[in-house]
């Protein structure tokens, strides 16, 4: 199904994704190397192991733009002009390599854009949940989007 447009969105319209991903810890390795990240907590298991978490993190900022990416199906894909920004992002829950995620989505706001006629502005808060249902990565994220073709 591809995205939606501006005026196909309601405040209060909640989504829950369909599509999951279980996390890996090649993906941990490949995003932490693919942004320069050689922080130990993301690739170092025999330091990691140490912590108080007893093994790897997943890398927070892959967590939030795979929370972000299985949210797209439903919601903008094909629709969006650009990401405007994200906010009050925060992780309350660790990610593990063998973690499964999902995501849900509601949107908070619309606003048609002042300086894009036909386009608007579309405020997500996004949802990522492990397979125990524990919220591990909270997002708003603003959104351009196209309006309804003529």
């Amino acid at each position: 199904m591809p995205g939606l447009y501006f005026e196909q969105f309601t405040v209060g319209q909640r989504f829950v994704h369909e599509i999951r991903r279980t996390v890996t810890d090649m993906d941990n390795m490949l995003y932490s190397s693919l942004t320069f990240n050689p922080a130990a907590i993301h690739i170092d298991h025999d330091y990691a192991s140490r912590t108080e978490f007893g093994k790897p993190l997943m890398n927070s900022i892959f967590t939030l733009g795979l929370v972000i990416g299985l949210s797209i199906q439903d919601t903008t894909l094909g629709t969006t002009v650009a990401n405007l920004g994200m906010t009050d992002t925060t992780f309350p829950k660790p990610v593990f390599a063998g973690d499964t995620i999902r995501t849900e989505t509601t949107v908070l706001d619309l606003r048609p854009s002042k300086s894009r006629p036909g386009q608007g502005i579309v405020t997500f808060e996004h949802l990522g949940l492990n397979q125990r249902d524990e919220v591990v990565c909270r997002t708003v994220r603003n959104a351009l989007m196209l309006g309804t073709p003529a």
